[in-house]
Parts: C-alpha cells; structure tokens; sequence
C-alpha cells in the first residue's frame, strides 16, 4: 500500500532503533535531568520535527545531494558540532549563585527556544542524513518514484521516536526533581550536561559522508 513493503519489520525495526539510546536521546535526557520535565518536552519536539524535516528532504532527494557533496557535509556536520558546544559551554558557565532553591535559573528558559535548540541539534546531526537514505529505503517499492512512501514511513517513525523520547523525558525529570530543587545538585547537573552536550559536538566530527 502507498508503495511501502515489509511494514510489520518496518516496525519492529523502527522500535528496536528507537529504544537504543543515540545522540538525540541523550540530548533529551541530558535536558531533562538538569532542567526538568518541559525542557524535555520541548527538546523532544524540536528533534520530533527535525527527524521529520530530514524525512522530507531524504524524500525529495535532497538529502542524497547532502551525502554526496563532501563540503556541505562537512559545513552541516561543523555546525551542528559547533552549536552543540555552544550549548555546553553555556551550561558549564551558568553561575552558582543564579540557581533560586525553588526555581532554577535554567528552567526559565522560554518553550521556544528549547524547542528551536532540539530541533538545530537534529537537523544539523549528519548522522540523520545518512541513517534516513539508508533505512527507509529499505521499505519501499523500487518501482515507486513518489515522494509519498517516505513521507508516511518518516513520519511514522517521528511519531513512535516522539512518544518514546516524551516517556524518557518524563521519566528522567521525575528522577531528578528533588536534586533540581536544591542549589548544589543543580549547580552540578548543569556542568555534567555541559559537558555531555560538548561530547556530543565532538562525537560529530567522526561522521563521513561515506559510512
């Protein structure tokens, strides 16, 4: 149907890619420990729709330009490192005495902007590219030229990475809550994701546009 084939594996594969823990979850995780529940949500939602966004340009070919122009990966690929450590350093940076008790500095930290920050890590994410071109494929009528197969088993898999990715960043605030709440722990849980996140950056520089 809709040119698509072998959807149960599809799915089964889908949920086995999903729940080992990658790049966009850790992210998610790192931001909900050190900054609760919404900054999760939101995070959640950016990377939601930057997986879609990667969908849509693998879906009318402009992911395939992406792979095979070794200069644009590599201008994606040091962006995305470069706002990443951004990040990290930023965290690493906030100062002790702006945490309140009951209301840390970083919380306030508008749902906009969380959600623009989590969707700037995906897209920028080469790894995406190259997982979406290689994955999705494999589940579509080589016979069909259609934008429309990629686009539903895409957003299928945004929709099942979603729910599972709101399950961890509900989970993982409620673990933390009370060492949010208190000026010490918070003041820690912001530089061990600061440095997560600059790990991350530099992970990046390990992806070719070849793998």
């Amino acid at each position: 149907m809709f040119g698509i084939i072998d959807f149960k594996v599809f799915l089964i594969s889908t949920v086995l890619l999903i729940v080992t823990p990658g790049t966009d979850t850790l992210y998610i995780l790192s931001r909900s420990i050190s900054q609760g529940r919404k900054a999760g949500i939101y995070s959640t939602l950016g990377i939601v729709s930057g997986v879609f966004i990667h969908t849509l340009l693998a879906a009318f070919g402009l992911s395939i330009i992406l792979a095979k122009s070794a200069l644009l990966f590599n201008i994606i690929k040091f962006v995305g490192m470069a706002y990443l450590i951004y990040l990290g350093i930023r965290m690493i940076l906030a100062k002790k005495t702006n945490i309140v008790e009951d209301q840390p500095t970083l919380e306030h930290i508008s749902s906009k902007k969380m959600y623009i920050q989590g969707m700037i890590t995906n897209v920028t994410n080469p790894k995406v590219v190259l997982f979406f071109l290689a994955f999705i494929p494999q589940f579509i009528n080589t016979g069909n030229s259609s934008p429309l197969p990629f686009v539903i088993l895409g957003l299928i898999y945004s929709v099942i990475g979603g729910l599972w990715c709101l399950t961890i960043a509900n989970f993982a605030s409620k673990l933390t809550n009370k060492f949010r709440k208190s000026k010490k722990p918070q003041y820690i849980l912001n530089k061990i994701t600061g440095i997560a996140f600059i790990t991350m950056g530099l992970k990046l520089l390990t992806t070719k546009a070849n793998q």
